[in-house]
């Protein structure tokens, strides 16, 4: 069964899809009430699953009319995505970054759950027993080997 979390994200994710525009704006407290949960709750969710390395923008104001206006980024098209993968990746990457990144390019068809899931293996800190700066270096030099292997397709 999956939590409240996924499932206010599933759905702030299909109003983004529906748009035209790929924005959405909504009230924190009219959506804590719809799903009769803490407003702390969407701000969580909005916080952990909405970030810019996952291919989102987040604007909020705050008072009486406030708002959190949430916006999907595209990757560039497949003519730029080497040269744009290769400027987000540099010559290092720390964990967060490279989740996000491997996030959005699954999110965008470009990876399978399954690829995704072995980039996420293999670039996490867990397998990468070596000290910073070295540790993001060689996840750098793995998720560029593994995106060319995988895209170059």
């Amino acid at each position: 069964m999956r939590n409240i979390s996924d499932i206010i994200e599933q759905y702030l994710k299909n109003i983004l899809h529906e748009s035209p525009e790929g924005t959405v704006e909504i009230q924190r407290n009219d959506l804590a009430d719809q799903f009769s949960c803490v407003p702390s709750q969407i701000n969580y969710v909005i916080s952990t699953r909405f970030t810019l390395e996952k291919g989102y923008v987040v604007e909020s104001k705050r008072g009486g009319g406030g708002y959190i206006r949430i916006q999907r980024f595209e990757l560039p098209p497949n003519v730029a995505l080497h040269a744009h993968l290769n400027h987000t990746i540099g010559g290092g990457i720390d964990q967060n970054a490279a989740e996000g990144l491997i996030y959005q390019l699954e999110e965008a068809g470009f990876l399978s759950k399954r690829e995704a899931c072995l980039m996420r293996a293999a670039v996490s800190r867990d397998c990468l027993t070596v000290k910073i700066p070295y540790r993001d270096e060689i996840r750098a030099k793995i998720m560029k080997a593994m995106l060319i292997s995988l895209l170059g397709k």
